[in-house]
Order: C-alpha cells, then structure tokens, then sequence
C-alpha cells in the first residue's frame, strides 16, 4: 500500500516502485493478487500480468521483482523500494546495485523479514536501530497480540525452542535452522577468529574456485602456515569471463601460489575448445590445481574442520562469511524434513569454493610418519633369547 500511495503521488518524471522478494516466483505469490485488487478501481491504471506491473495515469509504476536477478537492475534508478524476507536475500544486492539505484532521486527503501541469524538483516536492523534518520519496529508476536493466545499455545508445542523465537518472536540469536556452519562461524567469532588477519608478504596466497559459467564465480584467498589457515580475502561476481576474475586476482598485489580449481575445470567448452584450466593458465601464467571430484557432504564435513582452524579477516570475508552463514540443507515441505543436499541459492557459490579450500587445505597438510612395524612375537622372542639382560620364563 505504501508502494501504491507513493506512486500516486509521485511528481517525478515516470516514478519507478518496486516489490523485491528472494525469488520471482516468490514476489507473485506474495503480492500480484494484492497489487492488482487494491488497483483495480483506480481509473486509467494498466495492469501487465506479463511483467507483474502496475501503470499509473501519471506515468509511475510499481513493479515485482525477484532478487536472484539484481544484476538486471544494474544502472536503473528506484523511487521506492521494499524488500521482502531480507534475511534470505544475497547481502550484495543492496550495497552493490539497490542503494546506488535510490542515490539518482533520492528514494527510500523498506526492509522487511523474519530474522536468520545476525545476517546482513541484523546488520541493517542495528544500523536502524543505532541512525536517528532511519525508522526501526519489531513486531513480536507475544506483544503485539495478532494472534491469539492459543494460536500462540498450539505453535509453541509444535516447532522447536528456536523455530518458536525466530518465526514469532524474532529473535535474531536462534540458531538458522538447518544451517551447516552456523556453530562453527559462531565459535570463530567467540574466540577472535574473525577480525583482521592482514596479509603476509612472506607466504603465498592460494585461492579456491567456484566456477559459475552463466552464474556467480566465487574465490576465497587464503595462507597457510604450519597447520593454522588464514582467510584474508574473498571476491564474487556474475556475468563476467574469466579475464575478469584475472585481474581482479592481479589488481590485490598478492605474491600467489596455488590456484585450486573444481574437478570440472578441466572440462572443454564447447564455444572455445578450451578448458578453465587452460584459459585460467594462459590469463596468470599458473598452473591451476585440479582438486578431485568429493562428495558434497563429506566436503561440508571438512569444511567444518577447516572453520574451527581458521581466521577470518572480518571485513574483506564479509560476503563469503554471509554465504557460510546462510549456507543449509534444503528442507522438505511435503515430508516436513530436510533433504541430504544443500539449498541452491545466492549462498551456495562461496559456500562451495569453501568446500574446495578446505579440501584444498587437508592436501597441503604434511602426512603424518607412519608408525614402525611391530615385529611378530617370533621376532620378538629370538632378540630376547639373545639378550643377556632379558630375562625370559618360557612355560
């Protein structure tokens, strides 16, 4: 409604508005039927079922979207902007391409969501909550009296503590349910672990890929030294070949070492002939790592090692730590239980590259001695017979 009534009264040039959930498909489930009802008596409105838009007489419109695309939004301004369920939306969109589309007309944006963890959500909240000039209101279901006490009652005994306290009283410190790493990265942060690791000249940066052909690529960049792992840097895009990601690797001034690639960075594309692994050569004059095919599961195990082991700097991991933070099981609707694979979304591709790090990592490892054979007990009892100073009582 704040959306229609700010379009209404818009006395810009073709004020632009929009609706912005996780998905698409998410955005028309939620509000088109809305949207078109509380529209449809409002003389000269066009209504475009096709792009899920609305045309006001004055030339303004309000628009759904879905955030897994925020790329197309590039360049484009916004009036006014609400984004819906924004603890599962990817923490990039808004800095990098939303808040730039409100700085052209000064527009404003809204922010609303049922908590995640203390996600890029939280961030946003405090910031709220800490800024006189923005607004901040928690809407918790034991104070607001919405929903009656046996309605209450009834749900409390069926979810979980921290189900309960995250859907209805939203409490940003529950635990997100189904999620993978949430225990470690809150461990890595109880112990200092996540800070400013700044980098060492010293030792060479090895990165770890997740190659997206027509998707996001990820790369995290990380030391080692002994057995402790230092995460000093993380860089994800979309749309971009791997020149792009080449310089980028080029422009932090890092002395490399080893590029650690996915088993299908050896596949040939079909457009070049060629594969990552000999396009990613050429761009760095390296020679990549092909790290062998894993087993998804087996790989979030070792992630989870290879989290209690290491140091996050705070500020250039921030995007790759949200992704660990998000990354969790894909859950059931039907079944009402959680699958044995992860969710695919905006957290899955650093999730991912942090997979093969940590694979990656278990590789540099030195193998431990092995231990010397125990001789047989013949063996044993010939040397002793031979000892003088063995003193031997054969039954």
């Amino acid at each position: 409604m704040d959306l229609i009534d700010a379009a209404l009264r818009c006395k810009k040039p073709e004020g632009r508005f929009a609706y912005m959930s996780p998905t698409y498909t998410q955005s028309k489930d939620t509000c088109w039927q809305y949207l078109k009802r509380f529209t449809a008596d409002i003389p000269g409105v066009e209504q475009r079922e096709s792009d899920l838009m609305v045309i006001f007489p004055n030339g303004a419109r309000v628009r759904l979207y879905g955030v897994e695309n925020y790329d197309r939004l590039r360049g484009t301004y916004i009036d006014g902007l609400v984004l819906d369920e924004y603890a599962d939306i990817n923490p990039r969109a808004w800095p990098e391409v939303l808040r730039p589309a409100l700085a052209d007309r000064a527009g404003w944006a809204v922010f609303i969501g049922t908590p995640r963890g203390r996600n890029d959500f939280w961030r946003v909240h405090h910031h709220a909550e800490q800024t006189p000039e923005w607004f901040s209101l928690v809407l918790r279901a034991s104070h607001t009296g919405l929903l009656s006490q046996a309605e209450l009652d009834d749900m409390r005994g069926t979810l979980t503590p921290e189900q309960y306290d995250q859907e209805l009283e939203c409490s940003f410190d529950a635990a997100i349910l189904g999620a993978y790493y949430g225990r470690e990265i809150a461990e890595a942060e109880a112990s200092g672990r996540i800070g400013d690791v700044p980098y060492d000249p010293i030792l060479p940066v090895h990165t770890a890929w997740d190659l997206g052909i027509g998707d996001s690529t990820a790369i995290w960049f990380f030391q080692v030294a002994l057995a402790e792992i230092r995460v000093i840097d993380y860089y994800e895009a979309a749309g971009h070949g791997l020149p792009h990601y080449a310089s980028v690797l080029s422009s932090r001034g890092y002395t490399y070492g080893t590029d650690y690639l996915p088993h299908d960075g050896e596949a040939r594309q079909l457009g070049t002939g060629r594969s990552l692994w000999e396009t990613l050569h050429s761009l760095t004059n390296r020679i990549p790592r092909i790290l062998p095919k894993q087993n998804v599961m087996d790989g979030i195990n070792a992630a989870r090692v290879t989290i209690g082991k290491a140091w996050f700097d705070g500020t250039k991991c921030y995007d790759g730590l949200e992704a660990l933070r998000a990354y969790r099981a894909d859950f059931d609707e039907k079944a009402k239980t959680f699958h044995d694979r992860p969710r695919h979304d905006w957290a899955s591709h650093g999730s991912d590259a942090f997979r093969y790090l940590a694979l990656a990592w278990r590789e540099m490892q030195p193998e431990k001695p092995k231990p010397p054979p125990v001789d047989s007990w013949d063996r044993a009892f010939q040397r002793a017979r031979q000892s003088e100073v063995a003193n031997w009582r054969v039954a």
